[in-house]
């Protein structure tokens, strides 16, 4: 069976959400976070898109090589940092940026003899507790980067926050506090929002955003999509009916014969499943759109196909398009269903998966 499992990418959605984060930024930069191959759209093509960021933020080298390959001369930062010493050298031949986080990443750099300049950002600890230095420490790590002749002098302040989509909560503004008074007397830019941090604490915007999940159109709060805040989604994820079948009364439909007919009805079969990247854990109920009319998944996700719940799609017929999520049904909304977020469902899209591109 050929595969039929299509990602269409909208780079004009892309372009538009890139202008709206520009505007809620109020004149802050603007880092685009490309990061696990731009949230699964794809690195190359969104970058193209998304040309006029300030930088990009990638997770790797390996991603910073391939934005450089494809001549992209913005400010590239490496999140994560460098890993062993000898990334230090091809962070600079390639002109990369690194995040430091953490000692080992420090002695690094501090074992160095000679080398051009590394422009570096310096990662504190607010509160996510993930990755960071204690805040506390900022002035005495700041002094000991700006004194090596291998630091570049305009060194960054960055934090992460840790519940920034959650905005009954004070933990951002105890973060964002705790930053500003941890770096109140030292010299440099500061970067303290992410995507959710832009939309709802304008105190955290600092001197540059780091945007991710709204470039795609994607919400990073609970209960609400994209658009409910002005963005596109910039992925629609389609497949098409290969098969319906009139299923009886009381037949089990699927793996496991977890799902039973309630009465004699149809039946579509969709050619994608969790081999495509379309999520297993989506269940029964979870919406689809054949053609324009809504059904339903029923039974177990396959890995190569899926089965729907025609009763609201009676006039379906096999080689119908099967619209798993995009503009008229948010990512957002299949993953709800799926027990999962937005962001999860779109990086998870495999490689068998057709993509196409389209400037709407």
């Amino acid at each position: 069976m050929s595969r039929s499992a299509t990602a269409a990418i909208h780079l004009g959605a892309l372009r538009g959400n890139f202008a709206r984060a520009r505007e809620l930024a109020e004149g802050a930069k603007v880092m685009a976070v490309v990061k696990a191959d731009a949230y699964g759209h794809g690195l190359e093509r969104c970058a193209r898109a998304l040309g006029g960021a300030d930088a990009f933020g990638v997770a790797s080298i390996a991603d910073g090589l391939r934005l450089r390959a494809a001549g992209h001369p913005q400010r590239v930062v490496v999140l994560s940092g460098p890993d062993a010493a000898s990334d230090l050298a091809e962070m600079r031949r390639l002109q990369l940026e690194a995040v430091i986080h953490h000692e080992s990443q420090l002695a690094m750099l501090e074992a160095e003899r000679g080398g051009n300049p590394l422009k570096v950002w310096l990662k504190l600890d607010t509160g996510m507790h993930r990755l960071g230095f204690p805040a506390e420490r900022a002035a005495e790590l700041h002094a000991r980067l700006a004194a090596l002749p291998s630091v570049d002098s305009a060194i960054v302040l960055m934090t992460h926050f840790a519940s920034s989509d959650e905005l009954d909560s004070d933990r951002t503004a105890r973060q964002t506090q705790r930053f500003f008074d941890a770096t109140k007397s030292l010299p440099g830019e500061r970067s303290l929002a992410n995507s959710a941090a832009l939309l709802g604490w304008p105190r955290a915007r600092g001197d540059w955003i780091r945007v991710g999940g709204l470039l795609y159109g994607l919400s990073p709060n609970a209960g609400k999509t994209g658009a409910d805040f002005g963005f596109r989604p910039a992925m629609t994820l389609t497949t098409r009916l290969v098969a319906i079948n009139r299923i009886a009364r009381g037949e089990h439909v699927g793996y496991g014969a977890a799902w039973r007919c309630p009465e004699d009805m149809a039946i579509g079969v969709a050619a994608i499943g969790y081999g495509d990247g379309y999520p297993r854990s989506a269940g029964v109920g979870t919406p689809v759109l054949v053609g324009d009319a809504p059904a339903q998944v029923v039974g177990r996700v396959s890995m190569d196909l899926l089965t729907l719940d025609l009763r609201r799609a009676p006039s379906a017929t096999v080689g119908d398009v099967v619209t798993l999520w995009g503009p008229q049904l948010p990512a957002e909304v299949v993953a709800g269903h799926a027990n999962t977020i937005s962001y999860e469902l779109t990086c998870g899209v495999t490689r068998r998966v057709l993509f196409t591109e389209d400037g709407a």
